[in-house]
C-alpha cells in the first residue's frame, strides 16, 4: 500500500527489506526509523488497506459522554479511543486495524457493534494523555473520579470561610479544597504557565498552558464549576458575591515539599459561568543565563556589550508572553554585582532576584511606575528596570534617568524593534530625546525547542522550507532535527522555549533617522541594510542548528514574511 499510494518506490522497499532482515525489525518500522516513510503515511497505508477512514485526534474535541463509553483501563489496555456513539454503533480509533483479536475483544466488552477508524500511535497517545491520564492516573485524575463517583454534594463554600486557611469550612468541603488543590500541583509539575478554568454550555473545561501551547487535560465534572469558582476567587481575596464584573487577585502557596509559588488570578464574567485564569510565578525558579535564553554566541557578545555600556536606555518589545520579563532578569542577573545598585520598579514582582532591590507598584496608595521612578532616582541607583513603559510621564522620567548617568532598562508592546521608536514619539516624547538616550532595541519571540532526548535527524517538508525562502545551499548543510515524542516531552516532541531575537543598535546613523522622524519602514529598511537579522532571519539561523523547527518559526514570525 505504501507503494500504490506513492509514499516509497518499490527499489526501497527491496534496499529496507534486506536491510531490516539483517537487523531484525520489521521491514515498516525500518523504514520509520530511517525517515524514509513519514508515521502519519502508514497511518494511511494501513486505513487504505482495510478500507477504514482516517482520524486527526488532535483536532477534535470527544464528548464526556463519548469518552465514559470505554473504562479507563480498558482504553489504555487496549489502547483504543471512542470517538463518536449513535444508538448500539461506537466509532473508536486504533493504530492497527488488522488487529481483529482486539475489535473483537472490544465489542465483546463493550456490547456495541464497532466502526473503526485509524490514527496514528502519537494521536493515540496524545488523546489517552489527554482523555485518561496517560499511562498512568494522575492524582488529578483519581481525585475528580472519586468525587464523581461520589454521592456527596460538595455545597459552594460561603462567605464565613476565611481566605487564609480550611479550617471554618466544612466536612463536605474537604474534597472540594483538595481537588482545587491538585489542579495547582498538577499544573506546576507539568511546567504550565497558566492554569485555564473554562466554563462551557456542558462541561467545565481544564487546560494547562506548557511551553506557550495550550493543552487540555481531565476536567471537574459541571455540577463542580460554582463550587470551585467559589473556592479560588476566597483564595484570592475577590468577592464571591460579585459575578457581574471582572475581579483580579492573587493566591501565595507552596507545592513540592515547601516550595513557594504566587498566582495571579483573573475572574471574568463569560455566557456560560465565570472563567478563571492562574498565572503560576515560581518566584525561586529563574535562574535563567544568557545562553539559555537562545542567543547564539555573536548575538550573545553583542547583548553582553549592551548591557555593561554605563548608561543609556535599552528597550525589549514584543507581544505579551513573548518572554521580555525573563530576558531583563537574565541581563541583570549577568550584571548583578556588588560594586553595582540596581533597582527595579515592577507590576507585579514576578521573580524575586538576591542583591537587588525590587519595587512593587501600588497604585491604591498612589506608588505608581512615575511616582515610583522620582523617588528611587534619589537612591543613588546605577542601574534602573522599569516593567513597562505605558505614559509619557513614565517614558519621560526613564529617559531623563539614561541621560543623566543611569542604565534604564524597560520593556514595550511592539511587533518589533523599530516600531519601538515610533511607540515613544507617539507616547509624546520629543524625537531627539529618543535619538541620544537609546543604546539598543531589541524584540523578540519564544519558539519551543526540539526534546533532548527523542529529537532526531530530519527532513523538512519543501513547503516548509519555501515558506522561509532556506535553498537548497543552505538546506544541504543543515542539521534539521524533529522530536518523536516520548515521556520526556509527553508526546509533543518539544519540551521547554528559546528566544528568537531582533537586535537594532542605535548608532550615529540611526540617531540621525530618529531625529528627522522618518516612517518606521524606512527606519527599519536601513536597519536591516546596517546589519539588523529579522525575527524570522534569526529563527531561520536555529532551525538550520537543529534548535527548533520551521513550523515553529513559521508561527512566531507570521508578520515577518518580508
Amino acid at each position: 500500500m505504501l507503494v500504490d499510494l506513492g509514499f516509497v518506490t518499490p527499489d526501497q522497499v527491496a534496499q529496507a527489506r534486506q536491510e531490516a532482515e539483517a537487523s531484525g525489525v520489521g521491514v515498516v518500522d525500518f523504514m520509520v526509523a530511517n525517515q524514509i516513510v513519514r508515521p502519519e503515511d502508514v497511518t494511511q497505508a494501513k486505513a487504505a488497506h482495510f478500507g477504514a477512514e482516517v482520524v486527526n485526534l488532535s483536532a477534535m474535541q470527544i464528548a464526556d459522554d463519548v469518552i465514559a463509553t470505554v473504562r479507563r483501563d480498558i482504553a489504555k489496555k487496549y489502547r483504543v479511543i471512542p470517538v463518536f456513539k449513535h444508538e448500539n454503533t461506537l466509532t473508536v480509533a486504533l493504530a492497527d486495524p488488522s488487529d481483529i483479536a482486539t475489535i473483537d475483544t472490544l465489542s465483546h466488552l463493550l456490547h456495541v457493534d464497532l466502526v473503526v477508524q485509524v490514527a496514528s500511535d502519537v494521536d493515540i497517545e496524545a488523546a489517552l494523555n489527554k482523555y485518561y491520564g496517560g499511562r498512568g492516573d494522575t492524582a488529578l485524575d483519581t481525585m475528580i473520579q472519586e468525587i464523581t463517583r461520589g454521592e456527596v454534594e460538595i455545597a459552594a463554600p460561603t462567605q464565613d470561610i476565611t481566605a487564609g486557611g480550611d479550617s471554618a469550612t466544612a466536612d463536605g468541603d474537604a474534597p472540594l479544597i483538595k481537588l482545587v488543590n491538585q489542579i495547582i500541583i498538577d499544573a506546576f509539575k507539568m511546567r504550565a504557565s497558566d492554569i485555564h478554568l473554562e466554563p462551557l454550555a456542558k462541561r467545565f473545561r481544564l487546560r494547562f498552558r506548557i511551553d506557550g501551547m495550550m493543552h487540555e487535560v481531565k476536567g471537574p465534572p459541571k455540577r463542580l464549576q460554582p463550587a470551585i469558582i467559589a473556592r479560588l476567587k476566597i483564595q484570592s481575596n475577590m468577592s464571591i458575591a460579585e459575578h457581574r464584573i471582572p475581579q483580579d487577585g492573587r493566591i501565595q502557596t507552596t507545592v513540592g515539599g515547601g516550595k513557594l509559588i504566587d498566582l495571579r488570578v483573573s475572574c471574568l464574567p463569560t455566557q456560560h459561568g465565570e472563567s478563571i485564569v492562574m498565572r503560576i510565578l515560581d518566584k525561586e525558579g529563574l535562574r535563567v543565563g544568557l545562553a539559555e535564553l537562545g542567543y547564539l554566541a555573536d548575538d550573545q557578545q553583542l547583548i553582553e556589550k549592551l548591557i555593561s555600556l554605563p548608561d543609556g536606555l535599552f528597550l525589549v518589545t514584543g507581544p505579551t508572553g513573548s518572554g521580555k520579563t525573563t530576558t531583563l532578569y537574565s541581563c541583570l542577573h549577568f550584571i548583578n554585582r556588588p560594586d553595582r545598585k540596581i533597582i527595579t520598579v515592577e507590576d507585579p514582582v514576578e521573580y524575586v532576584l538576591a542583591g537587588i532591590n525590587q519595587v512593587q507598584v501600588n497604585e491604591i496608595v498612589g506608588l505608581t511606575f512615575s511616582a515610583a521612578l522620582r523617588s528611587i532616582l534619589r537612591q543613588a541607583p546605577n542601574i534602573i528596570m522599569i516593567g513597562e513603559i505605558r505614559d509619557l510621564e513614565t517614558a519621560s522620567i526613564a529617559i531623563n534617568a539614561s541621560l543623566t548617568g543611569h542604565l534604564v532598562f524597560s520593556t514595550l508592546h511592539t511587533n518589533d524593534a523599530p516600531g519601538a521608536v515610533t511607540r515613544l514619539i507617539d507616547i509624546g516624547v520629543k524625537p531627539f530625546l529618543v535619538a541620544s538616550s537609546t543604546r539598543a532595541l531589541m524584540a523578540q519571540r519564544l519558539v519551543r525547542k526540539v526534546c533532548a532526548k527523542c529529537g532526531a535527524p530530519w527532513t523538512p517538508p519543501d513547503n516548509e522550507l519555501k515558506a522561509l525562502d532556506i535553498d537548497a545551499t543552505a538546506a544541504g548543510g543543515a542539521t534539521f532535527r524533529k522530536g518523536k515524542g516520548c515521556d520526556n516531552c509527553s508526546g509533543t516532541g518539544c519540551r521547554g522555549r528559546m528566544g528568537i531575537f531582533e537586535i537594532f543598535v542605535i548608532d550615529d546613523e540611526a540617531r540621525k533617522l530618529i531625529y528627522d522622524k522618518v516612517p518606521t519602514a524606512v527606519l527599519r529598511s536601513r536597519a536591516r541594510e546596517m546589519g539588523m537579522r529579522t525575527l524570522r532571519e534569526d529563527g531561520i539561523r536555529k532551525v538550520l542548528a537543529g534548535l527548533t523547527t520551521p513550523d515553529e518559526v513559521i508561527r512566531a514570525t507570521v508578520g515577518d514574511e518580508n
